[in-house]
């Protein structure tokens, strides 16, 4: 089995993976349903929205819920710190993200006008919310969290809600909801037709410029004007676990000093703006498969560019350093991560090859005339 400090370095990479495989396939559902309401122009073509994601979008989800177990099982301080800190943003994506399947389910069962484009909405607003939340999150982070641990490691949160909604938060809110909404919109590209096809073309080259612009400008601004920790004392990578035991400091100029001493991780960000481009570019050449490709980079690319700036840390503290969370000193112990690890070997592999196959089963173009022939069938 392998030592502790090199379990410590899989499970950063594994839950890493398990947030890009959840932003890579409930993204484009919860993409594609924020565009619902306004590439959808008859009831029909906005039937055609739903059912290219019906067969998927609750086993998308099954990605948060595995991430989430992961991040409680590998670093369970962390898990209790976001839980409980950013509790009411966790609640607002939760109630959110209750609309989807009600909305899937009930929305069709009235043949109303009104009642079925109340539902609509209902289903953008829920996807939407949790899109914008999810980077509003991440965006915290750079900014550091406000929560301490006392010398018994009692946590205390002293921020609120409304500390989280602060410009730069909204902007890294904006640029997940804009990377959502691209992969949605490559996403129908490649599973309707005619005028469908048409207007997800438009709205993939919108929302990947919206995502360059956001992006980039995300980027700047953390390199120009916000200060990153550093932890300054020696750090025991196979030691016992006590986040209190180090020293940090705020001085690493926009989080940027990864990026110096390990050159290779810049292509991360490389990557996420190739990647949008390349789904502007396939776009506007109607190559849908492409496009798709190009959204799935720019989330890979943007979520690592996020976790190489973040590395060692998890959770920064921004009113008492020291208690800042990172993956050497708030991770459980080297029984529990072995464990794991070999369960993980197993199963993981295994959902993988399911899904695979789940999607080659059910692929295919889905067009207004099923539901003439079918008005009944389908959601």
């Amino acid at each position: 089995m392998f030592d502790y400090e090199t379990l410590k370095i899989i499970w950063w990479v594994l839950v890493g993976v398990l947030l890009i495989g959840f932003a890579l396939t409930d993204g484009f559902d919860l993409g594609a349903v924020i565009l619902l309401p306004f590439i959808g122009r008859t009831d029909s073509e906005r039937r055609v929205v739903i059912n290219t994601i019906a067969p998927h979008w609750d086993g998308n989800q099954v990605w948060l819920v595995t991430a989430a177990g992961a991040l409680f099982a590998a670093w369970p301080v962390v898990y209790a710190a976001s839980f409980s800190g950013f509790y009411w943003a966790m609640l607002l994506v939760l109630f959110a993200l209750f609309t989807r399947p009600v909305g899937f389910d009930y929305r069709s069962k009235l043949d109303n006008p009104n009642w079925r484009a109340r539902w609509d909405w209902t289903l953008c607003l829920g996807s939407f919310v949790p899109s914008l939340v999810f980077g509003v999150a991440f965006g915290n982070l750079f900014l550091g969290v406000p929560f301490m641990m006392d010398d018994t490691m009692r946590m205390s949160y002293t921020g609120n809600f409304w500390g989280l909604l602060n410009p730069f938060g909204i902007l890294a809110g904006l640029v997940s909801v804009a990377m959502l909404t691209t992969h949605g919109a490559t996403w129908l590209m490649m599973r309707t037709d005619q005028h469908l096809f048409e207007r997800s073309r438009t709205a993939t080259q919108v929302s990947a410029i919206a995502f360059l612009i956001t992006f980039i400008g995300a980027g700047l601004w953390l390199w120009l004007g916000i200060d990153g920790y550093s932890v300054t004392s020696v750090i025991d990578f196979n030691g016992a676990i006590d986040p209190l035991s180090k020293t940090v400091e705020q001085n690493n100029p926009g989080w940027m000093a990864n990026y110096a001493q390990y050159p290779l991780t810049r292509i991360a960000p490389i990557v996420g703006i190739a990647g949008g481009v390349l789904a502007l570019l396939a776009a506007s050449s109607n190559r849908s498969a492409l496009a798709f490709l190009g959204s799935s980079l720019a989330i890979t690319g943007a979520l690592c560019t996020a976790g190489f700036a973040l590395f060692p840390f998890l959770m920064p503290s921004s009113i008492d350093s020291a208690s800042s969370l990172t993956m050497w000193d708030a991770v459980s112990s080297h029984k529990t991560l072995g464990i794991m690890f070999i369960c993980a070997m197993i199963f993981v592999p295994i959902i993988l090859v399911y899904t695979l196959w789940s999607y080659i089963k059910m692929w295919g173009t889905i067009k207004v005339s099923d539901f003439e022939d079918n008005p009944h069938g389908l959601y």
